[in-house]
């Protein structure tokens, strides 16, 4: 039986086969298009197991597809706890399903600290039993160079290199803003110290963090965290 996982996010689709592991293999990513042309290349199998932080019209088109496609399709939800891992959130509903994710890929490997970075920047405490015990969500990099741009458009989009003290606007813009991205995560890492007695594992993930990689102290990246957490869903959900 074939079993296959899903994560459409904000701006594209990434998918994976399940290997006799229990781990995706390696993952191919679609961006979405109105014309439904993302849709056209969807594998087919037994299982589907999807998580979803897309628009409700890509998530139910997504859905529609893959019904064609595969006999049982589980659509993933954030629930308050499941193997090792607890969540800190009373309302599960209101922690995102990617975070939830995340955290069951990096239960069991001792405290971390995950960080996903794709539109939003998301920070997330793990301590060594698998309690969450909470986090941080604010604009990625790219996000608040595209609010600055909407609101000053003399401000450019994109371009420049980080610089400690960069001597024009495009860098300058980069640096501030990418800066911001490291001095949170900086500050989380030694805040997440003290509460749990021990420095986390940094792990990381996200279409985004490609930029901030170099400037981060030491992580593990782990590219595929929600993918990984929705075969091992799966594995859980169906032991």
């Amino acid at each position: 039986m074939s079993t296959w996982v899903f994560d459409l996010g904000n701006t594209r689709l990434k998918y994976a086969k399940v290997g006799a592991d229990g781990l995706p293999g390696e993952p191919l990513a679609i961006a979405h298009d109105a014309a439904g042309d993302w849709l056209r290349a969807l594998p087919r199998g037994d299982v589907a197991c999807v998580a979803s932080v897309a628009s409700e019209e890509r998530r139910v088109a997504l859905l529609d597809a893959l019904s064609t496609r595969f006999a049982r399709i589980h659509r993933v939800h954030t629930q308050p706890r499941l193997g090792p891992l607890r969540i800190a959130y009373p309302v599960p509903a209101h922690l995102g399903v990617d975070r939830f994710l995340a955290l069951l890929d990096a239960c069991g490997s001792g405290p971390a600290l995950v960080v996903g970075i794709g539109t939003a920047l998301t920070i997330d405490v793990l301590d060594a039993d698998g309690g969450h015990r909470g986090g941080r969500i604010a604009p990625s990099p790219g996000l608040m160079r595209e609010a600055l741009h909407a609101r000053a458009m003399v401000l450019p989009e994109a371009g420049g290199a980080y610089a400690e003290f960069a001597d024009d606007t495009a860098p300058a813009l980069a640096s501030g803003c990418e800066g911001a991205a490291i001095a949170l995560v900086e500050r989380s890492l030694a805040q997440a110290t003290t509460l749990l007695g021990a420095a986390p594992a940094l792990r990381l993930h996200g279409g985004g963090a490609a930029t901030l990689r170099p400037l981060l102290p030491a992580h593990d990246w782990v590219p595929d965290a929600v993918l990984r957490g929705l075969a091992r869903w799966h594995a859980l959900a169906f032991a």
